[in-house]
């Protein structure tokens, strides 16, 4: 809920002289979302709204939608040309040094760059600094209240319960042999998430043996691939509650389809554990010791460990991603290799941690999602973390 009060406070805290939120045409969801305009509410002209550290906010609308912030606190400036627009942001903006905009240097974090860069040029023309608004997104975006990470908690049980669902459906089905595929298993989680009132954007990832070594494989009625013994398995999955406030919960484990678990994925496997586990490790020393965390620090961490076993090439995405509302989410991500990621982890974050390695025959991918809460304290969610790939015959 859009709180005046509390965005003043932040601003001060990191040093800016105001916020000045900008959209057209649904160009910069992240400013609507701050102050919590509705995703059907549809503007067709330029709008501002102004946030100094200390005094009145100001609207800057066109004629042709005088009211489009009438529910917000402010001034109230009505362009009608584009020289009154400019004149407007001038004198808004007369005596501010530093302005936070939904902007990230050089690109860097793209999830964050929603103004574009004639914006950015003309209200750098007014002699203010432009600075990246990325952890004030933070705040007002992705960090969670006692609510949402409730709600998160809630659909982990059942991510979790997931794999219980999966692994004894496999076991049972290869018993009996009958004969199942990629799609049977996403057909079976989805029917399980539907039967607990969950949701997702995107049905599993469900890949096996060489489909594994894909991380963003997508079964398909050509690739869907029949499950048998000797065959690994490895089972991406995420969803949330279905309520207006539900958080993601983003889960994934491996399997074999065996009793005896061969060493070529226990080899594997035990490496992007123990990438995993430094990566909690870091996080967890960090907050005990007051020391502030950027996303890239985790990722290089993780990073390192799998490099040194002589696997980095095969870890070819980020750490881990913010979760939130979405999948996704508009936090810091756990990233130095796609993105160098320098927003802060704060308290109030969730977000996942999945190191892998990807092989032409297979790939292992651990996730787990972390969340530090508002007493700095960090919580590993759905479940104690997998330390081992499933003999799936031996333990359903």
């Amino acid at each position: 809920m859009f709180s005046l009060k509390n965005i003043q406070e932040k601003l001060v805290e990191f040093g800016f002289d105001g916020w000045l939120l900008y959209d057209f045409r649904f160009c910069n969801p992240l400013a609507r979302r701050v102050l919590g305009l509705s995703e059907k509410l549809f503007l067709s002209r330029r709008w501002f709204y102004f946030i100094p550290s200390i005094g009145n906010p100001v609207k800057i609308n066109h004629k042709i939608e005088p009211s489009a912030l009438a529910s917000y606190p402010g001034d109230q400036q009505i362009y009608l040309r584009w020289q009154d627009l400019e004149q407007s942001l001038g004198r808004v903006l007369k005596g501010k040094r530093k302005v936070a905009m939904e902007y990230s240097p050089n690109n860097a974090i793209p999830y964050l760059s929603r103004v574009d860069a004639g914006t950015i040029e003309f209200v750098r023309s007014l002699g203010v600094d432009v600075a990246s608004s990325g952890d004030l997104i933070q705040v007002f975006e992705s960090c969670l209240d006692k609510q949402q990470f409730q709600n998160h908690l809630d659909a982990a049980i059942h991510t979790r319960e997931a794999y219980e669902v999966v692994f004894r459906y496999i076991a049972e089905s290869v018993r009996a042999k009958k004969k199942i595929k990629e799609s049977d298993v996403i057909q079976l989680i989805m029917g399980h998430f539907s039967k607990n009132n969950l949701y997702t954007d995107h049905s599993p990832i469900v890949g096996v043996n060489s489909h594994s070594g894909d991380p963003h494989y997508s079964t398909s009625p050509e690739t869907d691939r029949e499950i048998r013994e000797g065959d690994f398995i490895l089972v991406d999955l995420w969803a949330k509650l279905n309520v207006p406030e539900g958080i993601y919960s983003d889960l994934t484990r491996t399997g074999f389809v065996g009793k005896v678990v061969p060493e070529k994925f226990t080899k594997i496997f035990d490496i992007v554990a123990s990438a995993r586990d430094a990566a909690i490790e870091k996080v967890r020393n960090s907050f005990a010791e007051g020391k502030s965390l950027q996303g890239w620090e985790i990722d290089n961490v993780t990073r390192e460990v799998i490099v040194k076993a002589g696997y980095g090439e095969f870890f070819c995405h980020r750490t881990g991603h913010s979760i939130g509302k979405e999948t996704h989410g508009n936090g810091a991500n756990i990233d130095g290799l796609e993105t160098l990621d320098t927003r802060k982890i704060l308290p109030g974050s969730l977000f996942s941690i999945e190191p892998g390695i990807y092989l032409e025959d297979f790939g292992v991918r651990s996730e787990v999602n972390v969340f530090v809460d508002w007493d700095r304290k960090v919580h590993v969610t759905g479940g104690q973390p997998q330390q081992y790939v499933v003999p799936i015959l031996k333990d359903y």
